[in-house]
C-alpha cells in the first residue's frame, strides 16, 4: 500500500500531539525536519532502515 508522505507525516503528527502533548514547535520541527530528511541525499538510508 502506497500512502503519500503529507498523509504519513498528518497522522504521525495527530497521533503523536493526542498521545504525548508535547510543545507545538517540537511537533513542527520534527514534522519539517522528518521531510526535508525524506527528500535528500539520505533518502536510501532511511528506506533501507524503515523496510
Amino acid at each position: 500500500m502506497n500512502v503519500p508522505l503529507w498523509l504519513a507525516l498528518l497522522a504521525v503528527g495527530y497521533l503523536g500531539i493526542k498521545l504525548i502533548r508535547p510543545p507545538w514547535w517540537l511537533v513542527a520541527v520534527l514534522l519539517l525536519g522528518g521531510y526535508l530528511l525524506a527528500d535528500s541525499v539520505l533518502s536510501p538510508v532511511i528506506n533501507t532502515a524503515v523496510k
